[in-house]
């Protein structure tokens, strides 16, 4: 799921409702300081819990002071993002 890829990491493969919460720890363990860039351009399958999943990355960063961000958005995600009206908390400009 998260892969270590240099200083930064990657996500791979389905991020869904059946498998959110134990990605959402291993994030939460995984992203311990401050600039972390997450590649999703291997994201395989995702649906709307995501999309939470990524907010909720954010919002432990911005708790602990510390900045994520997410590159390489695939279409489909960057479609739900658009349609909950996320996309700029997810990708910013």
């Amino acid at each position: 799921m998260i892969v270590p890829d240099g200083d930064n990491y990657r996500l791979q493969g389905r991020v869904t409702i059946d498998n959110a919460p134990d990605v959402l720890a291993e994030g939460l363990k995984a992203f311990d300081r401050d600039g972390v860039v997450v590649d999703l351009s291997e994201l395989e399958e995702v649906d709307s819990s995501t999309v939470s999943l990524l907010l909720e990355w954010l919002r432990a960063a911005r708790r602990s002071g510390r900045k994520l961000g997410f590159v390489n958005l695939p279409a489909n995600l960057v479609s739900l993002a658009t349609l909950y009206g996320v996309l700029e908390m997810i990708q910013p400009g």
